[in-house]
């Protein structure tokens, strides 16, 4: 309440004038405190200090290191220390502080400190902002040990710290068996992500401690259970030993990560956007402000709203022009040459230090970069003209491109593959039976699942230099070897191959088929071994989608919720063997490696049909969908008739994917239209222009062209005609269709 001196009597507090200016809390009719008038500056700093008063006994407050440990001793082995540093009392972040004393205070032991050298004696160098610890004193037996620690690293809210003391409460490890699709714990409830880390019999005891481990790193973050794969009554990839889950309802993901420091970078990765985008609504008001985050270009408001995130930089080698030569002279070298501005080049810098977490102290390849926007002499000199750029530097050679997609698991394979020299030269039948059945070098089969030998005849000089020259320009993307020794014919007439020829060894399949390589130049022997590297089944996921798309076929696509029913894998590599299916892309989408495909699946049939189904898109000419019967099975006989129907029009189409355009986010970054305004007003201000005779003949012999080739083609476009490469897919088809969505 509000005293006026002046008309009201109160000359016990206004009698004096210093008492005046003054605040009093009260508790019923004793004074407890008061407070000059001038700190309590807002809402935030009244509440605060009002709490502060009321929970004197529940918060401590304290100024040196020896008062911090004095309480943490005292408190070992009986109950959690919850400590704050803040800026200033009566700040927001001291009041949310306050509130979460009053409502845990009985709970948990708050202290209080508003020392920057008390904080950094605790182990955080920014000062900058207010941080919350919570201190694992309880589970402490022995008076020496430190009780561990915990930073709470969102900012200091009432609504973040009552998640992270919530989080702080719930089991460190759960141990479940059933499907985590059906998993719910409070982590969900505060909005956390579970990390669910796949265990079986043989490895429990080891799998349990790396579970613990990463529990402690991503507390406060997210909720870690064992999910044991022995126990389990649903399938559940074999390769995979992580599963994530983001949020209650959406669907799972399967990983593979082998390291620790991937699974953490996959969770704060996975939560740090939504933190950030919370930040913004915050600081951003109103309907107007809406569109400030927005850019355009979707690449450039993925890095826009990731900001904020921090980078470990310090993982890679920052070199300018001092310090580039030097370095790519002493040791071999992987270099990324960005632009600091460009979105690509920030978005792909991410990628690039997932990959140096990955090598971490595994790798003998020293990971630099250079920022063209600060060094743009070397990055001249380097022969950059666009971004990103990444290029490997080896002593006595030529820098290597990458020319491969910007992802992690990419330019890894692009590391690990030039680690040897391509083609290597096999020096016996021996070693290339070695070479061929995987055995020479097995660690970098997961990498490249084919292997190619060429194999020559001592003559053959100029088959040679055409297949070296091919083989140094495929290093990095598969490897190649070369033999030419004078008892070659043995192995060509194993495997039936005429000389010049080359062996393919596919490891996956194994299996090795010969290709005759008589008259056939490098870029011919590229092309070759570019096309063998496609899988004749292949999984389809997001990664290698575009790599297939390129061949302008339609997509004879499998959906399911797991492996494929071996008689229906059957019955379509039978077809493929017969090549009654050389005009389509077979493959299969596994939702639960790719969850993306349900709501692809929920585009084609409004509502996520049965699975599995088998569908036909054909993306580029007519965008039309074709279903397989859902009332028959999947057999060489069915499918085959199918296809047929297809063919000759039979077939109706359940639906047919508009050709979407990339129109501008907002009316501002319609540049396009800008243009066109300004090339429309220069143009009439100026007067009538003569036009020649032969030029309107031309014009018209043009359009006339253009209606009759109109008028051949037919309009009804809902079947799939000439299924042969040379006539179905026009290449002016496939430019007009070419931004179709899967």
């Amino acid at each position: 309440m509000e005293v006026n001196c002046v008309k009201e009597e109160a000359s016990r507090y206004c009698g004096k004038e210093k008492d005046l200016m003054k605040a009093y809390l009260f508790r019923g009719n004793i004074l407890l405190r008061e407070f000059p008038t001038d700190t309590l500056f807002d809402v935030n700093a009244i509440i605060a200090h009002v709490l502060f008063a009321l929970l004197f006994n529940e918060v401590k407050y304290v100024t040196t290191l020896e008062g911090l440990q004095n309480i943490e001793n005292a408190l070992k082995g009986k109950a959690n220390i919850a400590f704050a540093y803040v800026r200033a009392i009566g700040t927001p972040e001291h009041r949310a502080i306050m509130e979460a004393a009053f409502v845990y205070g009985t709970t948990y032991q708050f202290v209080l400190t508003t020392e920057i050298a008390l904080l950094g004696s605790v182990g955080t160098e920014d000062v900058e902002y207010a941080h919350l610890y919570f201190f694992h004193c309880k589970p402490v037996v022995d008076w020496t040990q430190q009780c561990r620690r915990t930073v709470m690293e969102q900012p200091l809210t009432t609504l973040n710290i009552y998640r992270y003391i919530k989080s702080m409460e719930a089991p460190l490890l759960t141990e479940v068996a059933e499907d985590p699709q059906q998993v719910s714990t409070v982590h969900l409830q505060l909005g956390l992500p579970l990390v669910f880390i796949v265990s079986q019999e043989a490895t429990y005891e080891a799998d349990r401690r790396t579970a613990e481990w990463i529990a402690w790193r991503l507390l406060g973050k997210a909720g870690v259970l064992l999910l044991l794969r022995d126990s389990l009554e649903v399938d559940i990839p074999q390769q995979a030993n992580v599963v994530f889950k983001r949020e209650e309802g959406m669907p799972v993901e399967y990983l593979v990560l082998h390291d620790i420091d991937l699974v953490i970078s996959h969770v704060e990765n996975n939560m740090y956007t939504e933190e950030i985008r919370e930040d913004e609504d915050d600081d951003i008001e109103g309907p107007d402000m809406d569109t400030l985050g927005i850019q355009d270009d979707e690449v450039a408001e993925t890095v826009y709203r990731d900001r904020k995130r921090q980078l470990p930089l310090e993982l890679t080698v920052e070199l300018t022009e001092e310090t580039f030569y030097g370095t790519v002279t002493a040791s071999d070298s992987i270099v990324l040459f960005y632009a600091g501005w460009q979105a690509v080049s920030m978005a792909f810098l991410q990628s690039y230090i997932d990959l140096a977490i990955k090598l971490k102290g595994t790798s003998t390849m020293l990971l630099a970069r250079v920022n063209c926007a600060d060094w743009s002499d070397v990055c001249t000199k380097q022969n950059i003209t666009e971004f990103p750029v990444v290029k490997m530097y080896k002593e006595g050679e030529n820098p290597v491109s990458y020319a491969g997609m910007l992802g992690t698991e990419d330019l890894l394979k692009f590391i690990q593959l030039n680690r040897i020299s391509c083609p290597v030269t096999i020096t016996s039948v021996q070693e290339a039976e070695e070479y061929l059945c995987g055995e020479l070098y097995k660690d970098l089969i997961s990498y490249s699942s084919v292997s190619v030998l060429g194999l020559f005849s001592p003559t053959m000089t100029t088959a040679k230099e055409d297949f070296t020259e091919a083989g140094k320009y495929l290093k990095g993307c598969v490897i190649t070897g070369i033999y030419s020794e004078g008892d070659v014919s043995i192995l060509s007439n194993k495997y039936t191959a005429t000389l010049p020829a080359l062996l393919l060894a596919r490891h996956k399949e194994d299996k090795v088929e010969s290709i005759p390589l008589a008259n056939t130049h490098a870029q011919d022997i590229i092309q070759i071994v570019t096309n063998s590297l496609l899988e004749t089944f292949p999984e389809i996921t997001v990664e290698n989608l575009p790599t297939y798309l390129r061949l302008q076929k339609p997509l004879l696509i499998l959906f399911s919720d797991g492996g494929i029913n071996p008689q229906y894998k059957k019955a379509i590599l039978t077809l493929i063997k017969k090549k009654h299916l050389d005009s389509l892309i077979p493959c299969w989408l596994n939702l639960k490696n790719t969850p993306v495909g349900r709501g692809i699946l929920q585009a084609y049939f409004d509502a996520l049909p049965p699975l599995p189904v088998l569908v036909v898109v054909n993306l580029h000419s007519g965008g039309q969908v074709f279903a397989f019967p859902s009332d028959q099975v999947i057999t060489e006989q069915n499918l085959l008739l199918w296809l047929k129907k297809l063919e000759a029009g039979l077939e109706s189409s359940i639906t047919i994917l508009p050709a979407q355009e990339w129109k501008p986010p907002l009316p501002a970054y319609n540049f396009l239209r800008m243009m066109d305004a300004a090339a429309s007003q220069h143009s009439s201000k100026k007067g009538p222009e003569c036009t020649k005779d032969t030029d309107v003949q031309e014009k018209d012999k043009e359009q006339h062209e253009d209606k009759s080739a109109t008028r051949k083609e037919p309009t009804e476009t809902l079947r799939i005609k000439h299924w042969n490469r040379s006539n179905v897919f026009k290449a002016e088809k496939s430019f007009r269709h070419d931004n179709k969505e899967l």
